[in-house]
């Protein structure tokens, strides 16, 4: 069971994600970055999501088949993080649940 934090509790006074403490961007232009055109930017910033938010958040932004499909590209941005997303999404392919 998931437990994401509370909408209200997401976000500063001026918008801004708790996860995005290292820069200036609104939850509105972060979710702008996941839909970028570009892969690479949107793999870039779906790596800050994994490596700097809850992993109960990470699902209220992007599924796993989107974490899969930029995986090649999201794994070199993880640091010590990678181990992690590595296991669980190993663990789900095992159990046949890619497509969440």
């Amino acid at each position: 069971m998931l437990s994401p934090t509370p909408p209200e509790s997401l976000t500063d006074a001026l918008g801004r994600p708790y996860f995005l403490w290292d820069c200036d961007l609104t939850l509105a232009d972060f979710e702008a970055r996941l839909r970028d055109p570009d892969p690479g930017v949107r793999a870039y910033f779906v790596a800050k999501l994994l490596r700097q938010a809850k992993p109960d958040d990470v699902f209220q932004f992007v599924t796993v088949a989107t974490i899969e499909e930029l995986w090649p590209r999201v794994e070199r941005y993880l640091g010590q993080s990678r181990a992690f997303w590595t296991w669980l999404l190993d663990t789900w392919r095992r159990q046949d649940h890619g497509s969440r």
